[in-house]
């Protein structure tokens, strides 16, 4: 059965790139609609931007979608990450701006809402993107793989220079609620080096130390430290998780990546969908809905904050 949110939630804040208040509400859709944002400060143009693989924008800063009548909504990686963690397949989006709140830089402040408003079943099956050959896409030392599996799992790894980040390799399977336990309270991350850099050309303007993790050298700059040892890797994980739900629907497959980013999961997709017999859509048996992520998850399993 697809799933929605039984009653809207509405978040306010500020997006980390453009630093400007934003006001978003997650709402019931009907089934087989999918993730769609509509965009309720728009006049003259298409408001409804569908949160799909072939919309995306290239960008290595964050994911963002944008409809043919140039409307786009950024840096949804987090909410989406949410949605597909909380297993919800159908919901409108409504936001009065061009980039989605930050919130505390993870995506534990959605799922957390989310999952006190409650899920529908809706009477319709879920359909699944089953990877059947493997592929690949690489960029330098970058590169990032799909291959058979009979659930998602995310295996990645990531290599910083600074002392506090160093080598980090994780591998998780997305079901039974792992997303929510493991990955969504973990927070997004950059170099103070990096933060300059950005700002000085119009970019993180919304960053702060309460919405990121920020790193210099063997330092942690952000208040109360990272929330797990490996924080860094987990978050790319769950960027990664965010980045593979713009598919249109679950993918039963491994995730396999490497240094890898926004931009370079979008390519995987874009290569994934033009291989003839690397995939195929499937309607999901039992077995299959069993393991899909979100399926069975319950509020007290979202992480504490200490």
């Amino acid at each position: 059965m697809q799933t929605t949110i039984k009653h809207a939630v509405t978040f306010t804040g500020v997006g980390l790139h453009k630093g400007e208040p934003v006001r978003m509400t997650i709402g019931p859709a009907d089934r087989d609609q999918g993730i769609l944002f509509l965009r309720t400060d728009v006049i003259g143009r298409n408001p409804l931007v569908p949160a799909r693989w072939d919309l995306v924008k290239p960008s290595k800063l964050c994911t963002e979608v944008e409809n043919d009548d140039g409307v786009g909504v950024s840096t949804i990686e987090h909410v989406m990450a949410a949605l597909a963690g909380c297993g919800i397949h159908n919901a409108l989006i409504s936001i009065d701006g061009p980039e989605a709140p930050i919130l505390d830089g993870s995506s534990r402040p959605f799922v957390a809402r989310i999952l006190k408003a409650g899920l529908v079943e809706q009477d319709a099956p879920v359909r699944c993107i089953e990877v059947l050959a493997a592929v690949e896409v690489r960029e330098g030392e970058a590169w990032a793989r799909l291959e058979p599996a009979k659930a998602l799992e995310i295996d990645f790894a990531i290599d910083f220079a600074d002392a506090a980040i160093g080598r980090q390799r994780k591998r998780l399977t997305l079901a039974n609620g792992s997303f929510v336990r493991e990955l969504s309270d973990c927070r997004t991350f950059c170099r103070q080096a990096d933060v300059e850099t950005m700002q000085a050309n119009g970019l993180a303007l919304g960053g702060t130390y309460d919405n990121a993790v920020v790193f210099d050298g063997a330092d942690v700059l952000s208040p109360g430290g990272l929330r797990r040892a490996d924080e860094p890797v987990r978050h790319k994980m769950l960027d990664a998780v965010g980045d593979l739900a713009v598919a249109g629907a679950p993918i039963l497959g491994r995730y396999v990546g490497n240094r890898a980013g926004h931009a370079m999961t979008n390519w995987l997709l874009r290569t994934l969908f033009a291989t003839p017999g690397a995939w195929r859509y499937v309607e999901c048996d039992d077995a299959q809905r069993e393991v899909l992520p979100g399926v069975g998850v319950h509020a007290d399993e979202i992480p504490a904050l200490v």
